[in-house]
């Protein structure tokens, strides 16, 4: 666990750093997110635990005491075994509860913290967002507070604009100017362009991608800190994902998804359809092989230059279909993704508690035949085993979000891998077998070479 959180702490610095915040409200954010890292964590802790046990009981030859006295090996795993079984309840419980719960209290801590001392955030090299308007990249930053800065790059967005950087402003030098206890931050540029791309309705213009320019010696840019600097890292959002549902709710949202995309999907071929002019036709002659020609008598009716035309309006018509099914196709695709993502975190719930049950009886058999204990061979053989099951997972999860994989198959095929691993394993630790037998195979391979010599 504690391996797993200096990880977390390492891919999150970026957005604890450099905030001024009380260590109660970073402690906050690592307690957090530490239920989602249990999925992770608790599959690998069993693994390597049962390793380590039965690898230290094989090693100090505790099984071959106990079975002088007539105890099997799988009478020596039933107090473990019940335990695991408790654990995997506990698993299951604990993932469709507290982990939704502590999602949303990370997603919503996360976003409040984001909004904490923007005047901060600016980093060199890299675009920093300030507020929902502004997007700040410098290349340097100088002076006794960073106060001064070089190779200034500003993307402001408009409230009549939201969707898009359309300002945008490039100046050599700037400097941050901002009164102790003030809530106004005074961005002075100097010596750069300002550009504004123009918006027109005409389409032909709008193509042309028309924008307007100005030069400036001197211009200064106030933003409003008085939402960032009260910000209450305690404030309730909305916020709404897959991983913050149980259940009950994900059975709800995964129906709803679901209606609401089989719904788009007819309206979208319905509207296509009569779009297309299809219905206006009659069935029978839509059905007839003399289309063509009544098409055809359809254009003799018109002159030649207007012919040209009919066609031209035609051949529009389509390139314009042709981008609604284009632009319709992204849209069905991100709405697939949101649903298949939605059902397998829905399967999740129940993989991580058989996962705890399947790997217990992968590494206690393992142990048992290995011999070995300790940190040493068990964390290898431990660690090795769990990155096959964990970046098949990963694989496949990843698959059946873009559709290639099914769901439930997703979510599942890394346990049910490691599934007839474990009852192979079990089978040849009760009955004293080793993984791999060598004598009996170099034994083979010396009559074998045997027969070929006489």
């Amino acid at each position: 666990m504690f391996i797993f959180v200096l990880q977390t702490i390492w891919l999150y610095i970026s957005e604890l750093a450099g905030k001024d915040l009380d260590i109660w409200v970073v402690l906050k954010f690592l307690w957090y997110v530490s239920p989602r890292l249990i999925p992770l964590v608790l599959p690998l802790t069993v693994l390597v635990t049962s390793l380590m046990v039965f690898g230290s009981f094989a090693e100090k030859y505790e099984f071959a005491a106990m079975k002088s006295t007539g105890i099997s090996l799988q009478r020596a795993m039933r107090s473990l075994t019940v335990f695991i079984l408790l654990l995997a309840l506990t698993a299951f419980f604990f993932a469709n509860n507290v982990i939704p719960y502590s999602e949303y209290k990370w997603q919503n801590l996360r976003r409040n913290i984001a909004h904490v001392s923007p005047s901060m955030v600016i980093a060199e090299g890299q675009f920093s967002q300030i507020g929902d308007n502004f997007n700040i990249k410098v290349g340097e930053k100088s002076g006794d507070r960073d106060q001064f800065l070089h190779d200034v790059v500003i993307h402001q967005k408009k409230p009549d604009r939201p969707n898009g950087n359309y300002n945008v402003t490039i100046a050599d030098n700037g400097e941050l100017a901002s009164e102790e206890g003030s809530n106004t931050l005074s961005l002075i540029l100097k010596d750069g362009y300002y550009y504004d791309e123009v918006i027109t309705k005409d389409v032909n213009k709008q193509r042309r991608q028309p924008f307007v320019k100005s030069y400036f010696e001197e211009y200064t840019i106030n933003i409003d800190l008085t939402e960032f600097n009260n910000t209450d890292v305690d404030k309730e959002n909305e916020l709404s994902n897959h991983n913050m549902y149980n259940l009950s709710e994900l059975f709800v949202e995964i129906d709803s998804l679901s209606k609401g995309y089989t719904r788009d999907i007819k309206m979208f071929s319905d509207n296509m359809y009569y779009r297309s002019g299809v219905a206006k036709f009659n069935d029978d002659l839509v059905k007839s092989r003399l289309v063509p020609d009544t098409v055809q008598s359809v254009l003799d009716i018109y002159k030649p230059r207007q012919q040209s035309n009919v066609l031209s309006m035609a051949l529009n018509n389509v390139r314009g279909t042709l981008q609604s099914i284009n632009a319709k196709k992204t849209e069905f695709q991100i709405k697939t993704k949101r649903i298949n993502k939605h059902e397998i975190a829905l399967h999740e719930k129940y993989v991580l508690a058989f996962a705890v049950i399947i790997l217990f009886f992968v590494g206690a058999p393992l142990g048992a035949i290995i011999r070995k204990g300790g940190m040493g061979l068990p964390m290898v053989v431990a660690v090795l085993l769990f990155l096959t099951y964990h970046f098949i997972g990963i694989f496949a999860k990843n698959s059946a979000e873009d559709g290639t994989m099914h769901p439930f198959i997703a979510s599942w095929i890394s346990t049910v891998i490691m599934l007839p691993l474990g009852v192979w394993l079990t089978y040849r630790a009760t009955t004293d077998q080793g993984i791999f037998d060598i004598d009996s195979f170099l034994q083979r391979i010396g009559k074998l070479f045997g027969k070929k010599e006489e």
